[in-house]
């Protein structure tokens, strides 16, 4: 590592006598900082720490691994082709604005262009892996200003555009796990459509059909949970997404005499826990407000049941996340606007 740090340091010194590499500076910038944090500390009596969001992004990084490792055994190596077209492409439009802004570059991107190729189909056709991550990364985050402005996670962004643009490419043909073998239908679909149940073991630890990290199910929870552990995400958004995304449709059964899908069908079908730890946690898109995380999680589970069993589409954390995202702004005002009042005279 020290002999890593001087040729970063040996960098520095390069780039600042060249004006054509200065306008890479972002890129080794954000190497040095991801490899050995941040130099802008402050002093007593706040928290003297280098753990800046870039490391934080890291760890969530590290948090997606096992799913990642789960997806190559499940799908083979064309995952990581798709991971790399997704990075590639992606990294592009964040390097690009980054020059033209003149600014670093920023961290958001670690975790975008890892999570956007997990919730595709294992057979989206690799340029359009990377029409979607261009399309997620541009009008997800880029127009709004960059990281820490944009109101919507791009990943979610570029997979509903996908959705709409490509419907057959993204909903027509899945893969079966450990095979070549091509079906139509997932577990959701099947429900839907026949209403047969998928085995629950098989789901929790992958052998159904759908997106490419949404199915190993055991890496999803043991992520979120290393995640919460170690408060890189808060636990309030995604208790209150799962429990009512359980509790709702048990209720409604029962005393209205519905049919939605049962509790533990729910939550391990389809990209719900993917969603709940990975997704709707985005520290940047979710309510910062504790009461308003409460608010959130609430709602992301509601409007997923629903639109799982009353829309035309089979699956609803996507459009619940980008909804619930399009509120953020108004949940965390009114929840201060409540919590401190105006004083009348």
């Amino acid at each position: 590592m020290r002999i890593l740090h001087k040729v970063i340091d040996s960098m520095y010194g390069l780039i600042g006598k060249n004006k054509f590499l200065s306008k890479f500076k972002p890129v080794l910038v954000a190497t040095d900082e991801f490899f050995f944090g941040t130099d802008k500390v402050t002093n007593l009596p706040h928290i003297v720490d280098y753990m800046d969001i870039k490391r934080f992004m890291a760890l969530v990084v590290v948090a997606l691994i096992p799913v990642t490792i789960a997806s190559v055994y499940f799908w083979g190596l064309r995952v990581l082709a798709i991971i790399a077209v997704s990075y590639a492409f992606g990294g592009m439009v964040e390097v690009a604005f980054a020059a033209i802004r003149k600014k670093e570059i920023h961290e958001g991107f670690l975790v975008t262009g890892l999570i956007f190729p997990l919730i595709l189909p294992p057979t989206t056709p690799l340029w359009v892996v990377a029409v979607g991550v261009v399309f997620g990364v541009l009008f997800g985050k880029e127009v709004f200003g960059g990281t820490a402005r944009n109101i919507f996670n791009p990943a979610i962004v570029g997979r509903i555009f996908l959705s709409i643009a490509f419907p057959k490419i993204m909903s027509s043909e899945w893969r079966v796990p450990l095979t070549d073998a091509i079906t139509s239908a997932t577990p959701l679909v099947l429900f839907k459509n026949q209403g047969i149940i998928t085995s629950y073991t098989d789901m929790l630890f992958g052998f159904n059909s759908g997106c490419i990290g949404e199915t190993f199910r055991i890496g999803i929870i043991a992520g979120g949970i290393f995640l919460i552990l170690l408060k890189i995400v808060d636990w309030r958004i995604p208790f209150a997404f799962l429990t009512t995304a359980a509790a709702f449709p048990w209720i409604s059964n029962h005393l209205f005499h519905t049919n939605f899908a049962p509790p533990l069908f729910q939550l391990l079908s389809g990209g719900l826990l993917f969603g709940a730890f990975f997704m709707a946690t985005d520290p940047v898109t979710s309510p910062f407000t504790r009461s308003g995380k409460w608010i959130a999680g609430i709602l992301l589970g509601f409007l997923t049941v629903l639109i799982r069993a009353l829309s035309g589409y089979v699956e609803g954390v996507m459009f619940s996340i980008l909804l619930v995202d399009t509120f953020t702004p108004l949940i965390d005002t009114l929840v201060l606007g409540a919590r401190y009042k105006k004083k009348t005279k």
